[in-house]
């Protein structure tokens, strides 16, 4: 690295840019977080179900991912195994040369574990174009950077920075305002979405009972380049597995609610087969992986990357991410860095204060403080001599405040005798040799043990808590008001609208709305275009840019969601609720189910191609966490709810 991790952490402190930016973007993050968690009452229990979930997958990997590769495989995914980031780049080339001879287009959406393969950089290298199409990692790819954020990579910039980079590189006049600034790169990589050869994704979550792959995405991008292009190629850590459909459910409920603060994202994908005339190909990495889950710091795997940890970091919300110089940055980066990149990263573990704020919000229970602590003491997949990193002196202090710490009496006449000593003073100044002083003060010993403190303030007869005692979890409540009631409600919530109708009445309802907004042509997916039958529109069957609305019919919806369930099993009827500005949806009301997990188990969805739980209409908060409607998918989302 040309700058050590101290001055990266100084010149980003002394950056008043970054400072207001990360300020805004952690207040933010963290409020939204608290707000949605209370629509989940029985967040507690449903947190403890997924740490053990995924320590589950975890302890029991090998058998877990030979299913979910069988499965994927049976369906027509082409299965790769990838031993290091070296040879997934390998794979991806030569996938990309098949795709055609010469120059490739390449679009991608958003994939950290695509970053720690250096993926782009290959791509460029060997002759081809690759564009990010989410529109945080499209601002950092023109601006030469690498994401700040593992959810929101621009998160490090303020929209005067963006509204400049858009007018050097796009051409565009400068404008401030962020519906400017989203429309401009919309109407840029609608054109690589249509003219792409390859699209590459990440994968959230791989389901070993089907072989399913997950996305979860705001803008549409991640739908964009899994539908559009001929070929589809998806990378995902060999970790990312979840045994069954329910187990989805419950991390659904969990991950946006973490990462994003919304109930769920605008678009889950759920991708079970290629779509006729394409090839879907899915690369699983290790990349140190295995020698990580054989590791003291196995438990970091359990990670579902929602970036709450990050937003919730003191160090984080001073620094930001590109200090960490790292894939990964923030405390789960702080474990993960030196794990799978080499043992130079642990000095990013020293930035932590060990506060215990990013175990907290972690929606799996990943113990990172501990995991930090092993860090810190060499204990990596590749052991270093413990404390190896640190001057003598203290080394040899570490160990003798180790040994008095788990001798109560000998730590309590300790602390006594140095309290003696120091009496009166709140902070000691130690030698530069000790490694301490550079940067933080020492805080002297407390005159009275924090142990006598607590007694004198105890009511009588009361006793300490014990290790393991249980802690009492809020109790669910259950869910009042009729299903369909509750549905549109969150449909509203989410900018979306709510037609009632009844079933005699569908066809002139949808004739009322296209003639008030003046649509003479749109796309009708093939279980829909009968409802237009004698409507003076004309009715396009494949996917046209230029088409002012896309009509689907839904074949399910969650309540506690506000969300549709549409399905296809081609390229065009899955078109039809992404590429036109408006979606049209006719849902009828016994297909409204109150729980997302009734509707992952529904048949029809086990035996589709592909399908996506639509939310409302596409959104982004990349650019100062403006909320920002309508990216990559449609900007509006019309319901026609029909009730017999």
């Amino acid at each position: 690295m040309s700058e050590t991790f101290r001055e990266r952490i100084r010149q980003a402190i002394a950056n008043p840019v970054l400072q207001a930016a990360l300020d805004a973007n952690a207040r933010r993050r963290v409020e939204a977080r608290a707000r949605v968690l209370a629509s989940l009452p029985d967040y507690a229990q449903r947190r403890a179900r997924a740490a053990a979930l995924r320590r589950e997958v975890i302890d029991h990997l090998d058998d877990y991912l030979a299913r979910f590769a069988a499965q994927a495989a049976a369906h027509g995914l082409i299965v790769h195994r990838a031993a290091d980031a070296a040879e997934a780049r390998r794979l991806v080339l030569d996938i990309v040369r098949a795709a055609g001879e010469g120059q490739r287009l390449v679009a991608k959406s958003k994939s950290m574990v695509s970053e720690e393969m250096g993926l782009n950089e290959a791509l460029l290298a060997a002759g081809h174009e690759v564009v990010e199409t989410d529109l945080g990692e499209y601002i950092v790819q023109l601006r030469g950077e690498k994401p700040s954020h593992i959810i929101t990579p621009a998160v490090h910039l303020r929209r005067q920075e963006v509204a400049q980079l858009f007018h050097e590189k796009l051409g565009i006049p400068y404008s401030e305002d962020v519906a400017v600034l989203t429309a401009a790169a919309r109407r840029r990589l609608r054109e690589v979405f249509l003219r792409a050869d390859v699209g590459i994704s990440g994968v959230n979550f791989g389901v070993a009972q089907n072989g399913a792959l997950t996305i979860v995405t705001n803008e549409g991008n991640g739908r964009m380049v899994t539908t559009l292009p001929r070929v589809h190629i998806a990378v995902m850590g060999m970790e990312r597995l979840v045994p069954d459909m329910d187990a989805l459910a419950l991390m659904l409920s969990l991950l946006p609610r973490s990462a994003t603060g919304q109930k769920i994202s605008v678009y889950t994908q759920i991708i079970r087969q290629p779509l006729p005339g394409q090839k879907r190909h899915l690369i699983i990495l290790d990349n140190g992986r295995t020698a990580l889950r054989a590791s003291p710091l196995q438990e970091a795997l359990a990670c579902i990357r929602c970036g709450a940890c990050l937003n919730a970091c003191p160090a984080f919300r001073e620094i930001g991410g590109h200090a960490y110089h790292s894939v990964y940055p923030g405390p789960i980066g702080s474990v993960i860095s030196p794990a799978l990149f080499g043992a130079d990263h642990s000095v990013l573990a020293y930035a932590c204060s060990l506060c215990g704020a990013c175990a907290e919000v972690c929606p799996v229970e990943v113990p990172l403080p501990d995991l930090l602590v092993r860090v810190r003491a060499g204990r990596l997949p590749q052991p270093q001599p413990e404390g190896a990193a640190l001057p003598p002196g203290v080394r040899w202090s570490l160990r003798a405040f180790s040994w008095a710490a788990q001798h109560p009496r000998w730590f309590a006449g300790a602390q006594r005798l140095l309290g003696w000593l120091f009496g009166g003073r709140r902070w000691l100044s130690l030698p530069a040799w000790t490694g301490w002083g550079l940067s933080k003060d020492l805080p002297a010993p407390a005159q009275t043990p924090f142990r006598a403190l607590w007694r004198e303030n105890q009511p009588a007869g009361a006793l300490p808590p014990q290790r393991g005692d249980a802690v009492p979890a809020p109790r669910a409540q259950p869910v009042s008001g009729h299903g369909v009631a509750r549905f549109r409600q969150e449909v509203e919530a989410l900018s979306g609208e709510v037609i009632s109708v009844r079933e005699a009445d569908l066809t002139a309802a949808l004739a009322a709305w296209l003639s008030r907004r003046g649509v003479t042509r749109l796309q009708a997916a093939p279980d829909a275009k009968h409802w237009l039958d004698g409507v003076e529109v004309r009715v396009e069957a494949s996917a046209d840019e230029t088409l002012p609305a896309g009509l689907t019919r839904a074949a399910a919806a969650v309540a506690e969601t506000g969300s549709l369930l549409i399905l296809g099993d081609d390229r065009d009827t899955l078109a039809a609720s992404l590429l036109p500005p408006v979606h049209l949806a006719v849902l009828f009301a016994r297909d409204v189910y109150e729980h997302l997990e009734e509707v992952l188990r529904l048949p029809v969805l086990q035996q589709a191609r592909a399908a996506a739980l639509v939310s409302g209409p596409s959104r982004t908060a990349d650019i100062e966490m403006t909320l920002t409607i309508g990216v990559h998918g449609p900007g509006e989302l019309i319901i026609f709810l029909v009730d017999e």
